[in-house]
């Protein structure tokens, strides 16, 4: 086990920590702070990626293809949040669960009759083909703008939420929309636009995921569990919780499926240790999970009130 090991695999934990935050940034925005259980936000994520692949197919550029997945998941959140979503604002939570859990059939079924039921292709810009050197370690350089990426759609969240109207009034929104309504603001309306904004969020997560993972149908399932597993542990609502959690269990799980495997055949026998080794180490971030929650169960960054 090398330095240069090491690190390619806590970059490539941090990487995978920024596309989880891509995704949970946008769940906590709707699950924290509007109250509503959005169990189809993986399904965003995967229509990103095949509107991402579809615009690089038809046109051969990445600049085509992210403006097809943003915009397509912009006008796919308006679309869901008036036809469905709306009217489950005042239901109760098992009732969203039901609802959004149908959807994710829908656009599964959707993603087979328009793309078929194999992956798809999900073009990389070329400028970002290559690898640069980092302490030694050449490490691809499209992986580097994933991380880049998310931390600018971080600062500039944290920016919105905190020092911008529109956060004061999403804020407000959440906790008292009867006030804010009363002030003359489109509470209605606020709600619409902050669930698109995370259907886009959702779908750039599925844009710079298409590259380097399958784009096909039910692609959404396993990375929405995580994200669930990310907002929960950083802070349900939390914004700093979504950044800071995404980065710790995007480590914790790939460091966990390398190394937790080589660690066990120190102790156990080899038989042994490849038998548990890979089943231990999928179940070690909800196993971190459950201490943080034991610990505090507010998540570890909680939404600051205040």
């Amino acid at each position: 086990m090398t330095a240069s090991v090491i690190l390619t695999q806590l970059l490539n934990g941090i990487q995978l920590g920024a596309l989880l935050f891509l995704l949970s940034a946008g769940l906590t925005l709707v699950f924290g702070i509007m109250n509503f259980v959005n169990l189809m936000h993986g399904s965003l994520f995967m229509m990103g990626a095949y509107f991402a692949a579809a615009g690089y197919k038809v046109s051969g550029s990445f600049t085509v293809a992210a403006i097809c997945a943003v915009g397509g998941g912009l006008v796919l959140g308006l679309l869901v949040e008036r036809l469905v979503v709306s009217k489950m604002y005042r239901r109760e939570h098992l009732d969203q669960v039901l609802v959004t859990f149908g959807l994710v059939l829908f656009f599964n079924e959707v993603a087979r009759i328009l793309w078929g039921p194999t992956s798809v292709h999900a073009g990389s810009p070329a400028a970002f083909d290559g690898t640069v050197n980092l302490l030694g370690v050449m490490y691809p350089s499209y992986r580097l703008l994933i991380i880049g990426v998310a931390l600018v759609v971080g600062a500039g969240l944290y920016f919105m939420i905190h020092r911008t109207r529109i956060g004061m009034l999403v804020r407000a929104g959440a906790t008292r929309p009867e006030i804010v309504s009363a002030l003359g603001v489109n509470v209605v309306r606020l709600k619409r636009w902050l669930f698109a904004f995370g259907a886009m969020l959702a779908a750039l997560g599925g844009l710079m995921a298409g590259p380097i993972t399958s784009v096909q149908p039910g692609m959404g399932e396993p990375v929405l569990i995580m994200t669930l597993v990310v907002i929960v542990t950083g802070g349900i609502g939390s914004i700093r919780g979504a950044f800071y959690g995404a980065m710790i269990i995007g480590v914790v799980d790939t460091v966990g499926r390398a190394f937790l495997p080589l660690m066990l055949r120190e102790v156990f026998e080899r038989s042994v240790a490849q038998a548990a080794g890979p089943a231990l180490a999928s179940i070690l971030i909800y196993l971190f999970m459950a201490c943080v929650l034991a610990i505090r169960p507010q998540g570890l960054f909680p939404v600051r009130h205040g």
